[in-house]
Formats: structure tokens, sequence, C-alpha cells
């Protein structure tokens, strides 16, 4: 699929029948902010069988240096590494194209953030600490590679408890940098998610608890001294900041064992929703939404409250659904918006 698209809109609608390519263009778009795909971690579905890589290349307002080229260009061997071009420059880290260019997805893979491993939601926070706290990318790293050397000394089969002790100390210091990061980033996400969330429905009992990764009444110093055998005998650190976790409850039981699935839509909706609004409110940046067959479990009236939360946080949208009647009166007359119809892997600017 090789296309091209100039006239963009604050709000872009792809339409067409399925397996046109219109969720192609949202990867396209995309792999410019992460270099991989939204539904696989794995870069083959990417590419078409015919080649052997695929190219993405857009004009990117970055802030304080204006519109500049941006190119992302991946390889199916993992013999080659491909490459990244952010105004003329390479670049080696994937972190800098999600610092230029910070994207929300909506899509089927929506309800994996209620259904998934604690790992996603962990991401997910994650993206919005990376955005708003300066020091985060490099405090995670710096965590990352603590915990990396106290597991491989975990493995071992005779452990120096010397060296344990100062990669515990290191891991500790690490932590819990990275915990007040999180902490304080949810203090300022949760009321947000609360009011996106009774704009889009209703829904009583609903609540949203950010866990750190040990239990609350012990430090994380204190959590690795008293699992210090278990994780002994595991061969890795069971607690920590790696554990951490959003847990979305509804009446006291999980959410995903008891809302619908529209409801869960709604509910992911409402905490994406809030990150593009904090990343506008805390940096002054703003996020960029791609939605991926917005009908999909919603009927119209949700899909209209969603549209007009989209169109207030002023943010740029790429959506795509079969048939445009199902989205057309979801905005304002005013809105700015171009319309596209996509089949056969060619798009055609419709109005």
């Amino acid at each position: 699929m090789d296309v091209s698209i100039t006239e963009l809109a604050p709000v872009n609608v792809f339409y067409g029948d399925n397996g046109a390519g219109k969720t192609s263009i949202l990867e396209a778009i995309h792999l410019l902010s992460a270099a991989r795909s939204f539904r696989s971690h794995k870069l083959n579905p990417l590419i078409n069988s015919l080649c052997d890589k695929c190219l993405a290349f857009a004009d990117i307002d970055i802030a304080g240096a204006g519109f500049q080229p941006v190119g992302v260009e991946r390889y199916k061997s993992s013999q080659q590494r491909g490459h990244i071009r952010v105004g003329g420059e390479t670049v080696s880290s994937a972190s800098v194209l999600a610092e230029n260019l910070p994207l929300q997805v909506l899509s089927s893979d929506t309800f994996k953030l209620l259904e998934g491993a604690p790992k996603v939601r962990r991401q997910f926070m994650d993206w919005g600490v990376f955005h708003v706290e300066h020091g985060f990318h490099g405090a995670w790293k710096n965590a990352q590679r603590c915990l990396k050397q106290r597991n491989s000394l975990l493995r071992r089969g005779r452990i120096d408890p010397a060296q344990l002790q100062a990669w515990s100390q290191e891991l500790v210091v690490a932590g819990e940098q990275l915990h007040r990061y999180r902490e304080s980033y949810f203090s300022h996400f949760l009321p947000q998610f609360s009011t996106m969330l009774s704009r889009l429905t209703a829904l009583d009992g609903v609540s949203l608890e950010y866990y750190r990764g040990w239990e609350k009444t012990k430090t994380l110093a204190e959590s690795y001294l008293d699992n210090s055998q278990k994780d002994i005998d595991r061969g890795y650190t069971g607690t920590g900041h790696h554990r951490a976790d959003l847990r979305l409850k509804c009446q006291s039981m999980m959410a995903v064992d008891v809302l619908s699935r529209g409801q869960q839509k709604l509910v992911v909706c409402a905490m994406r929703l809030a990150q593009g609004y904090l990343l506008g409110s805390l940096r002054g940046k703003r996020c960029v939404f791609l939605v991926d067959d917005l009908p999909a479990e919603l009927d119209r009236r949700h899909r209209k409250a969603l549209c007009e939360l989209l169109e207030e946080l002023n943010c740029q949208v790429f959506l795509t659904c079969v048939d445009y009647q199902d989205v057309k009166d979801c905005w304002h007359e005013d809105t700015k918006r171009k319309l596209f119809h996509v089949e056969q892997g060619k798009v055609s600017l419709v109005a």
C-alpha cells in the first residue's frame, strides 16, 4: 500500500469496506510515533508480503521547531535495524518519536487495557508520566537496569549477599523515585478520568486505584528484606515498581467482570481522553487520537458524546469507519474536517 495524503484537517475520517486499507493509514501514523504497530509488537503485519520493509514519513509540528520532516523505516529481517530520522537527523531512540508525536489509540484492542495483564495498564500510565515528567524516562531506564542486575544475581546458584544488598539498595532508590512520579501523575489523572467518564455515560460505583507494586504498610526496602528468601527461591524480584498497576472496579468487583463491552469501551475512552487532556493542561501539548472503527460497540448517542469531547480537546483526530453515515452527525457544523474514501489501498479525498 503506497499512499500520500497532503490535505489534512483537525478531524479526518476514512471510510470504506472492510479490508480496504483504512487501518493501515492509522498504522502508518502510529509508526511515526512508536516505530511499531499498535496491534502487535511484531513488524511483519505492517509490511506487505511482497516487500522487505515499510516506510512512513510526514511533516510533524514539533514544539519549538515548527513543522519538521519525520521518517521511520523498518525491515522484516531482524538483521536490518531500519532508520529513524527527525528534522534531517538520524536518531537512535524511538522515545524521540513519542515525545514529538504523542498518540492515543482507540481500537478493537482497547479492551486490553481492562482485560490484559498489569503490564498493559502500567505502560498506559507510564505513557502519561513520560509526557508530563521530564525526568521520568531516565529514572525508568535506571530502575530497569537495577532490576535486571538484581534478577541476574537471583538466578545464580550461589548468591553473594553483599552484592544482592547493594543492588537492592540501588533498586529501592530508583523504584521509589518512579513511584513518586506515578503517584503525582495519578493524582492529576483520577479527577479528569472521573469527569470524562461522567460526560460519556452514567456508571455508578466505578473506582480507579493506583497500586504501587508493594504493600502499603511497608517501605520498598522492607518489602525486599521480607521477601528476600522468596526472591531467591523463585529466581526473580517479586515486588517493586515493575508490579505497579491500575485497578478499575465497579461495585467493588473487577470492572472487566461486571461491565458490558460497550461500557468497557466507554471506560477506556474516558481513560485515554483524560490522558489527552492532561497532556494539554500540564505540558501545553496536543495529543493526536487514532480511532479505528468508531461505531463498534457504541450507539449513536455515545459516539456523539465521544466526538464532542475530542473536539473540546482541540486535538487532531484520524478516524475510520465502514459507513460514513454512522459518524456524519457526530461533529459540530463548524468543526473543520476532511472525508476520505479508501478502496483497495487507494485513498481519495471526498470533501
